[in-house]
């Protein structure tokens, strides 16, 4: 007998909340039972839905962190302006808590970024500076050169305007975000029942973060770092082309201060196509519409199944919105 899957209202409904800052996180976790049942594989891959927060990614959690640890620390001042490089997430999350606690913010990035990140932090409240992107470098695909101007332009806004730098790659803030949070939600709502984890790494701070707590719980689960496989950098392999599609990272650094690499199983790489079939594959058959780093969490998830975790549970975020993206060809279909 089918079940019935129907659900009512629930009567268990949280609070009103006090701010947006109060409902980051808590995001939901499914599933992904259509996918797994059409790939023929043994196992459970289970996407927690970061993308529902409410900047649309999972970079709400460490701009949270963030700038709650600066206050009270006192290393950021009442009403100092704040400044971060940004391929966009961290700085949509930046802007919602920084106008939610008083602080102007100042999002930079570089022009190969989409242009709805952009407009998106303008309409948050935030002043967003855009940087020239490096010679030869491909719109909507942002290297390593291009991130290396943008740092640049970050730092002279810091001594300009007097900022406080919440800087995602070197401030712990960011993993303990994730330590404290993301892992232990992914446990309780798993049940315990986790065999690995796997995450594309930008900062390094959610594949650390993570990790940390899931392996405290159970040395035994396996957690893998997943890289474009044209920018290995991590794995120490050749780079071959650093103007890849996958947004949020790769943006060949070996040096990721962040990333502790004593947690990490092994390094996985996923290709532009891979990334977009995969991204493409959550919308269609899950109803979970996300972006390129996304699908590259379900390519590398399902060639697990098929080799060397046979069987396993495989939990991943959904790290942002497919919403993100309407300005390149992840979802193009040829329509204008």
């Amino acid at each position: 007998m089918k079940s019935d899957r129907r659900r009512t209202p629930s009567t268990h409904l949280p609070q009103c909340a006090a701010s947006i800052i109060d409902v980051i996180g808590n995001t939901p976790m499914v599933e992904l039972q259509r996918i797994v049942k059409r790939s023929g594989l043994a196992g459970r891959l289970l996407a927690k839905l970061d993308y529902l927060n409410p900047g649309f990614s999972k970079k709400d959690r460490i701009a949270r962190e963030m700038m709650l640890t600066a206050c009270q620390g006192g290393e950021l001042a009442p009403g100092q302006t704040v400044v971060e490089l940004t391929s966009g997430n961290t700085g949509t999350g930046l802007a919602l808590v920084c106008r939610a606690l008083g602080h102007p913010f100042i999002a930079v990035m570089s022009k190969g970024n989409t242009r709805e990140r952009a407009r998106m932090m303008q309409a948050l409240g935030a002043e967003v500076v855009l940087v020239d992107q490096a010679p030869g470098s491909p719109p909507n695909q942002v290297s390593g050169d291009d991130l290396a101007l943008v740092e640049q332009r970050a730092q002279q806004l810091v001594q300009e305007r007097q900022a406080f730098r919440a800087d995602q790659f070197q401030l712990q803030a960011n993993v303990l975000a994730h330590e404290r949070h993301t892992g232990p939600e992914i446990w309780e709502q798993a049940q315990g029942k986790v065999d690995v984890f796997l995450d594309y790494v930008g900062t390094g701070g959610t594949f650390t973060g993570t990790a940390r707590f899931l392996k405290a719980k159970n040395p035994g689960i396996r957690c893998y770092v997943v890289e474009p496989a044209t920018a290995p950098a991590l794995a120490g392999g050749p780079i071959t082309n650093s103007s890849h599609k996958i947004q949020g990272g790769g943006y060949c650094r070996a040096d990721l201060p962040l990333l502790d690499r004593t947690l990490v199983e092994d390094y996985l790489t996923v290709t532009d196509d891979e990334a977009i079939a995969g991204a493409r594959m959550l919308a269609a058959e899950e109803g979970i519409f996300a972006g390129f780093s996304s699908g590259a969490h379900l390519a590398a998830a399902l060639r697990l199944l098929r080799q060397r975790e046979r069987g396993a549970t495989i939990a991943f975020l959904i790290c942002d919105s497919g919403l993100k993206y309407l300005s390149t060809d992840l979802y193009s279909n040829g329509a204008s």
